[in-house]
């Protein structure tokens, strides 16, 4: 099992549009091979811009890449880099023990 941390910092207004982009994203990976679970959780202290980090837990990392490597994916990552977010995502692979 691998757990894939997801950071994303959004633009000013644009965090509605944000979330429901990601619970498409998540509804989607529900349904990928490899997918355990997937959580979605917003930094509330009031940090630099709205922050979102997702919590992902994958079989493998391979599943995960191959999801990562997805048309769907790539598609919403580039309507979000071109629109919604404020910076580069950040993504972190924790492995299970």
């Amino acid at each position: 099992m691998v757990t894939i941390g997801m950071n994303y910092h959004v633009l000013e207004g644009k965090e509605d549009a944000f979330e429901g982009a990601c619970k498409k994203v998540l509804e989607v990976m529900g349904g990928a091979d490899g997918h355990d679970d997937s959580q979605i959780f917003r930094r509330i202290d009031g940090g630099e811009g709205a922050q979102y980090l997702i919590v992902s837990r994958w079989n493998d990392e391979g599943a995960f890449d191959e999801f990562v490597a997805s048309d769907t994916f790539r598609k919403v990552t580039n309507w979000g880099s071109e629109n919604i977010l404020a910076g580069r995502p950040q993504h972190t692979t924790y492995h299970t023990q």
